[in-house]
């Protein structure tokens, strides 16, 4: 068709070409040939009808054109001259008819054309300002898409006028409901610089997570094509997403964010094992300044120039994040750490293995960090460099003991009867042993930190000599050394939970009075008593998630420790299952090589301790943690007293800098009860949304991670597996009831049970005391949980992705601590 003035109806492709064909005709017009592919349709001029119906001389033409269309049903709708323009839209002024068989259509289109001239269209043009000039709308056949869901897309959010949220409304069937305000739909919320959706609906959503995604995206390129902020109808047939129509946004919106092509990656896959769950500002803000101060030791023990690290400050005061209140690592600063290196440049690919997520970086991002490879000259140089290095690390190898025996000398001074009482301490006094506590201990980190690199250099190597030389017993008897000899301090509250818990089962009754009367029920029974006061004196500062200076110690409440006390003393005399010893030692398996069984020997004995020293300075690690806490407490304490908090406990609430700066004088703020009052706020919104996925990609500004994001569980994949493999950590198989455990503080083992969580802490030793094995989501061979498993005896799994889903609290597994396999027995 062409476009002459007395044709009235027109095909899709040349309605574009007539102004009289209106707004929304137009509009499908051009999305037809933006390639969009909107349902067919063709239009039906304004001069084509007068007050009694469709004239006669166009009647033949509507009915041709809608032979083209096919068999219906189809939608009559306007398309007024001005309807769907950039500055009116005219929603809901005009009539809609859906499900409109053929020979009905003409009648339709004819109530269509009618609807121009109800009063409400004219006080709407009336109310805008706009001529009145014959209003009366052209009308649009097209063909009815049969919904399985439908709705609404704002490319731009009209409400907060945000360019970058694509706001979505949704309802199962028709959208006509939605449109007219019939029915609610259902809310999705996607951030276009994220790619990510921020909000959904709660209960049974209408969409999928995915669908919700392709609808935002179809109008965020409708808005592309258009130029334009765009609001879209859409609908879902049989799973194949349809628009419908596009108009412009009409209301005011903020301009338009400048491209930040920054990309940030957010992990919490090792670290959450050290800051589990919601972590408090206090808290966070300690761990940052902790965290930057042991990496620039680091970087500078292995010969880093002081001014290279002076020019990567930001990267070491970056190495964390908190994403919805939880802790992770901000893992392109510990990549740009890692660049650092000597021998970076030249052993890339290994050194990255060094960060120990679940999950490398994407090549795309890696490739932009760090120098890169180097030839000739530079490489002999970096060798060199390299050489240096290793060097000073053997040099500090040999320094080890003397360097823990300081590092203990100086954190016993510090920490010992002579510090100060902060009980009877002034504010100015707390802030100085604060200010004494990062000078003496936090700024001189060494011994954990070279112990704590050459055990993982020690761990892994020897390891894979012991695979590579001596086979599958070889990582046999690699497992079984490893397993202490009463040197892991992390396993000696397990040991004298055993001993209360004997000398309370010799004491009928007692048990049951403990649980009812908690410390009380220790009067008069003096050898417990002595036992209970020594276990707080030398582990009061332990508690579950012990790093986070919020969480309450035993010292404060031993209520966990007097449960696993009781469970103790109900169990068998049966210690459990330990780890089976080897066929062979050293003598069987290099039987014949004398020179591989010495090295074996001697590598694997050094990795031991190592691991041991490992463990034993990250106690220590806890009593400073455990210091501070006492210290932060004590300033909650005059803060209010001196009505700056209504509680001692909202100290956690502010961050470090804050606290001193009010002591000191250098805050920004002197208004603190509004800060934690907003900050409690978004702990408790926090608390109330499903963890955040343990990766995270931000694009810009950091600002703009997401709040709301899909569930940070691990996947449990099919349900009906009876059998999954994690990392075996510690040897041994035991079949028993599991026991999925989420807060070792209100929750508890009988004895023989089998721990099953998420992840776990040095706190959870009251819990580990009574389990026959262990199974975890996260973790590696080095972390606690594997450590104390192999310490104590006991079989352990870690890394089981999705075990607190898959595995049932309550039914029988079994676990092979040597293989990594988890079974679950059938009835």
């Amino acid at each position: 068709m062409n476009a002459r003035s007395d044709i009235m109806v027109l095909s899709s492709s040349s309605a574009s070409q007539q102004e009289a064909a209106g707004g929304k005709a137009r509009a499908l017009a051009r999305l037809a040939s933006a390639g969009f592919n909107p349902p067919a349709f063709f239009v039906v001029l304004p001069g084509a009808f007068n007050k009694t119906g469709l004239k006669p001389d166009h009647k033949k033409g509507v009915a041709a054109s809608l032979s083209q269309l096919g068999e219906g049903p189809f939608a009559v709708r306007s398309s007024g001259a001005q309807e769907d323009g950039a500055d009116h839209s005219h929603a809901g002024q005009f009539l809609s008819l859906l499900n409109v068989s053929a020979d009905m259509v003409t009648d339709a289109a004819h109530k269509v054309w009618l609807s121009g001239s109800q009063g409400s269209v004219t006080a709407y043009r009336e109310t805008h300002g706009l001529d009145e000039q014959d209003p009366a709308p052209a009308v649009v056949v097209q063909k009815m898409i049969k919904a399985d869901a439908a709705g609404v897309a704002f490319s731009a959010d009209p409400v907060s006028g945000l360019r970058h949220h694509v706001v979505i409304s949704a309802i199962a069937g028709l959208g006509d409901r939605l449109v007219s305000g019939e029915e609610d739909g259902e809310t999705w919320v996607f951030d276009a610089i994220q790619e990510a959706i921020t909000t959904e609906p709660d209960g049974e959503p209408v969409l999928t997570r995915t669908q919700a995604g392709d609808v935002a995206r179809l109008a965020k390129q409708v808005e592309a094509a258009f130029g334009a902020p765009q609001d879209i109808e859409w609908a879902l047939s049989d799973g194949v997403l349809h628009i419908l129509q596009a108009r412009p946004i009409t209301t005011g919106l903020h301009a338009e964010a400048m491209l930040d092509d920054q990309v940030t990656i957010f992990d919490n896959s090792n670290i959450v094992e050290s800051y589990p769950g919601l972590v408090t500002p206090l808290t966070y803000s300690f761990a940052c300044y902790a965290y930057a101060r042991v990496y620039r030791a680091f970087v500078r023990m292995v010969g880093v120039r002081e001014n290279i690290i002076g020019a990567n400050a930001p990267v070491f005061d970056n190495l964390l994040g908190r994403v919805d209140g939880r802790v992770y690592y901000n893992l392109v600063n510990w990549y740009r750490a890692l660049a650092l290196l000597p021998g970076f440049a030249v052993n890339r690919a290994h050194m990255e293995t060094m960060m120990g997520v679940s999950e490398p970086l994407p090549a795309s991002v890696t490739a932009t960090l760090g120098p890169g490879p180097l030839t000739g000259l530079a490489r002999w140089r970096e060798y060199l460099r390299m050489g240096r290095a290793g060097a000073g690390l053997v040099i500090q190898a040999f320094r080890l003991p003397g360097m823990i025996r300081d590092f203990q000398s100086r954190l016993n001074a510090s920490l010992g009867p002579a510090s100060l009482d902060v009980n009877a301490a002034a504010s100015s006094e707390l802030a100085a042993e604060y200010r004494r506590i990062e000078a003496s201990l936090l700024d001189r980190w060494d011994a954990p930190i070279v112990n704590d690199f050459l055990c993982m250099i020690a761990f892994g190597a020897s390891r894979k000599l012991m695979e590579r030389w001596f086979g599958p017993a070889g990582l046999e008897l690699h497992n079984h050394v490893m397993i202490g000899q009463g040197d892991i301090i992390s396993a000696e509250p397990a040991k004298r939970i055993a001993r209360m818990g004997q000398l309370v089962a010799s004491a009928a009754g007692l048990a049951d009075e403990i649980d009812a009367k908690g410390v009380e029920a220790l009067a008069g029974h003096g050898a417990l008593r002595e036992e209970f006061d020594a276990y707080i004196d030398r582990f009061g500062d332990r508690c579950t998630e012990e790093l986070k200076l919020e969480s309450v110690t035993l010292d404060e409440d031993p209520s966990a420790l007097l449960a696993a006390v009781a469970a103790s003393s109900r169990r068998s005399e049966s210690t459990g299952p330990a780890s089976p010893p080897p066929a062979s030692g050293f003598a069987e398996i290099a039987k014949g090589k004398p020179v591989r069984r010495a090295i074996a020997r001697i590598l694997v004995g050094w990795a031991k301790a190592r691991v041991r020293d490992r463990e034993n300075l990250r106690f220590e690690r806890t009593r400073i943690f455990g210091r501070a806490r006492k210290v932060f407490l004590a300033m909650g304490r005059e803060f209010q007293a001196l009505g700056h908090l209504e509680n001692p406990r909202d100290i956690f609430f502010l961050t470090v800098e804050e606290v001193l700066g009010a002591i000191e004088g250098h805050a920004s703020t002197q208004n603190l009860r509004p800060l934690v009052d907003l900050r409690r706020a978004e702990l408790e919104a926090s608390a109330a949304r499903q963890d955040p996925p343990e990766r995270l990609t931000v694009r810009g500004p950091v600002i703009n991670v997401l709040t709301r994001t899909d569930s940070g569980a691990d996947t449990a994949g099919d349900d009906s597996e009876r059998q999954r493999t994690g990392t075996a950590c510690s040897a041994g198989t035991v079949t028993a009831r599991a026991r999925v455990i989420s807060d070792p503080a209100t929750q508890s083992l009988d004895r023989g049970d089998i721990l099953v969580a998420r992840h776990t802490d040095p706190g959870w030793i009251a819990v580990f005391s009574n389990a026959s094995a262990i199974v975890v989501e996260r973790g590696s061979l080095l972390s606690h949980s594997a450590i104390v498993a192999r310490e104590m005896g006991i079989p352990c799994v870690v890394a089981l992705k999705g075990a607190t889903a898959w595995i049932r609290d309550g039914e029988t597994i079994t676990v092979d601590g040597a293989s990594g396999d988890v079974t679950r027995v059938e009835a």
